[in-house]
């Protein structure tokens, strides 16, 4: 396996190491002075196998890519607020969603592979009569997200058994009653270094602020602002590429929630919008890359990441957590 190892930090006029294009003394070099830079050496995590697509029961509602593959563009114009029926549908598309979720976190173990935990996600969503969001949407081949370690999001899975020491994201979106319901979470695979236990922890918190952060009357802007001072603060970086989104009976609607301090996110929160707040929270830089498999994105640096996800209501008052179970 390749190692990689944590270079000097930059002089405090230098360009910050997160790749912000601050300069350090303005960007991280408060955070770093409070604790001393590790020396990171990991594992790379390397594409596996995988297997063919799992085959879904007659009588389920399909999504319009369930046999093509195509996804039709997001109107920009259209209404993000939901009438009242429709969040009613997600409320249960939602809890189903966490329910999966929870299963999958008691599957988490050394030796178990990804693609295996796709199985259970899939047993377990067509098992409530919905359909696996993912699952050939643009061509993606499984029914499950698995991201692990530097991987930042839509890892495929395939045969690669989880490692002492491990992080994985869990993705888990499904099509119940014609509306999607979407979370995700990060668990500790077995014994984690401190480090990584601290990302994980702090990730959460990111994704906590944010969700604090809408209230209706606000800009969604609020929402990255104060998930990427809470990542700042702890030295963390903020991914970038990818973000929040409008959500219902489209998978992915055309509102767009950055989860970084970003001027143009101007849209103004109203009762009865519906998105998800999942922000990916780096070690090192928020710079992503690709792999071949033009799905699976990782960190720039090899360092590792975490997510956290839940699919939000904007309410008269502020705020309701549509994927949270009641416990």
């Amino acid at each position: 396996m390749k190692e990689a190892a944590a270079g000097r930090r930059p002089g405090p006029n230098e360009p910050c190491w997160c790749g912000s294009g601050h300069k350090y003394k303005r960007c991280h070099r408060e955070a770093d002075q409070g604790a001393a830079a590790p020396v990171v050496r990991q594992r790379f995590v390397r594409p596996g196998r995988v297997s063919p697509p799992r085959a879904v029961p007659p009588g389920i509602r399909l999504p319009e890519w369930a046999r093509t593959g195509d996804v039709s563009d997001a109107d920009p114009d259209e209404s993000v607020v939901q009438p009242p029926h429709v969040v009613q549908r997600m409320r249960a598309a939602g809890r189903a969603a966490a329910e999966v979720l929870r299963t999958l976190e008691r599957a988490v173990r050394p030796g178990v592979t990804t693609d295996a935990l796709d199985g259970l996600a899939h047993d377990e969503i067509v098992r409530r009569r919905a359909y696996p969001s993912p699952l050939n949407y643009r061509g993606y081949p499984k029914s499950l997200c698995t991201s692990v370690n530097e991987v930042i999001c839509h890892g495929i899975p395939d045969d690669r058994a989880l490692e002492e020491g491990d992080i994985i994201n869990l993705d888990v979106t499904l099509y119940l009653d014609g509306v999607h319901g979407d979370c995700s979470a990060t668990f500790l695979v077995g014994e984690v270094d401190e480090e990584s236990r601290r990302l994980v922890r702090v990730t959460h918190e990111c994704m906590m602020v944010g969700i604090r952060a809408v209230k209706p009357g606000r800009p969604v802007r609020d929402i990255g602002r104060a998930i990427e001072q809470h990542a700042r603060r702890h030295g963390m970086g903020t991914v970038r590429a990818f973000c929040g989104h409008a959500i219902g009976e489209r998978f992915h609607g055309a509102l767009q929630v950055p989860h970084f301090d970003d001027p143009d996110a101007k849209t103004v929160m109203r009762p009865g919008m519906t998105f998800t707040v999942e922000p990916m929270i780096t070690l090192g830089t928020w710079r992503h890359a690709e792999w071949d498999d033009g799905w699976t994105a990782v960190t720039a640096d090899g360092r590792r990441t975490a997510q956290f996800e839940h699919t939000v209501l904007v309410t008269d008052e502020g705020v309701d957590i549509l994927t949270l179970l009641p416990d």
